[in-house]
């Protein structure tokens, strides 16, 4: 029975083929959109990750948004009025102020300043994002930081101390970032009296604070005591108003059920067209299972050889749409797309592909479980 059984293991070139095509072409497809979702899901919630989070720090924004990237000014006067809390430390003002860079050759392009005080830059960015120049350098008059991936979508070139303007006032750039992009527009870090005065932002006013707490101070009660005594004030986890930011921003662009419904037609391709070219496969030697079960075959025996071919092509195919993705994410971090194939993310495509192969296969199953030897000779 076992030399009968290895003709089942000499699959059909032509559909076998097919087969692993649209295995690649499915978990490629798959990988690919995730990438680039999780990529730009990354982007919505830089101003955070670009920031060198404490866990002692609460956010506080004004109570209508819920979106990081976009918030209403607040007095100033709430500086103080937070920092008087019990549970506070101090508090540090920060601005996020839109404004209009021009380069030397007339390009130009909207940014948002990021503004903090000196030394200690509590919005960023961290050490770990600066390609070149040094955090301290924005310590210094009318400097601004540049991202290295917007040259290309600025068309201009990006090196230490090149003069620009903001809002038609003189800058320099001091600091080159790398992989601190933003969503939508770009950040340019600064202090808070060069942010304030290139963004022409009011003396008056704050766009965010950020309260350092007590070392005895719980974070969720102080977090409620200010979201109850400050009607027009909201206070936030950092890494919560991330993932609120990026919550928000993907409902309301509806960016996550194009990306998904991509992945799930790729899934369900996948699915089908697996199955079915594996059923045909299966009615083209149906004699052949037929012998099988007329000489004692067990059917468990029979659709163990049919997992068994699925489980073969799901590994090949696998094994080449893995390496069209990691071409995929070579290719393109040049262009400041950073792609991050991690171990769980590999798993994650493992595991779809065993799904939409396997399970393709149970079309096959079905068939030759029902399958009565009489019936073929």
């Amino acid at each position: 029975m076992l030399g009968l059984a290895w003709k089942f293991i000499k699959f059909d070139r032509a559909k076998s083929f097919g087969i692993i095509t649209a295995i690649v072409i499915s978990v490629f497809l798959i990988g690919q959109q995730l990438s680039l979702l999780f990529f730009l899901m990354g982007l919505m919630g830089n101003l955070v990750n670009n920031a060198p989070i404490e866990k002692d720090e609460i956010w506080i924004i004004e109570s209508q948004s819920k979106n990081v990237n976009s918030i209403n000014m607040i007095d100033q006067r709430s500086v103080q009025e937070i920092a008087s809390l019990p549970g506070i430390s101090r508090t540090i003002p920060v601005i996020l102020a839109p404004a209009q860079a021009t380069f030397l050759d007339g390009k130009t392009a909207a940014i948002t300043i990021v503004g903090t005080p000196a030394p200690e830059f509590l919005m960023g960015p961290i050490q770990s994002r600066i390609d070149s120049g040094s955090i301290k350098d924005l310590m210094q008059p009318y400097s601004v930081s540049a991202e290295y991936f917007n040259a290309r979508s600025w068309e201009t070139d990006l090196y230490l101390n090149k003069p620009i303007e903001i809002n038609g006032k003189s800058a320099k750039v001091s600091v080159i970032t790398k992989n601190a992009q933003a969503f939508g527009a770009s950040f340019m870090y600064s202090n808070l009296e060069n942010a304030r005065f290139f963004g022409n932002f009011p003396s008056n006013k704050v766009s965010l604070i950020i309260g350092k707490l007590n070392a005895q101070a719980d974070k969720e009660t102080v977090i409620n005591m200010i979201n109850n005594n400050f009607p027009n004030l909201r206070a936030w986890d950092a890494n919560k108003l991330k993932s609120s930011t990026v919550k928000e921003i993907l409902i309301s662009s509806n960016m996550g059920m194009s990306f998904g419904t991509l992945v799930v037609f790729a899934m369900i391709s996948g699915f089908f067209i697996i199955g079915l070219t594996l059923y045909s496969s299966a009615l083209d030697r149906i004699k052949d299972y037929g012998t099988l079960k007329a000489i004692g075959a067990k059917n468990k025996f029979v659709n163990r050889l049919i997992i068994a071919q699925a489980f073969l092509y799901a590994t090949i195919g696998y094994v080449l749409a893995m390496l069209l993705i990691y071409g995929f994410k070579f290719g393109v971090e040049k262009s400041g797309l950073n792609i991050n194939v991690s171990l769980p993310f590999a798993m994650f495509l493992l595991f779809v592909t065993m799904l939409i192969s396997i399970g393709g296969s149970l079309f096959a199953v079905r068939k030759i479980s029902k399958l009565e030897p009489a019936s073929v000779f």
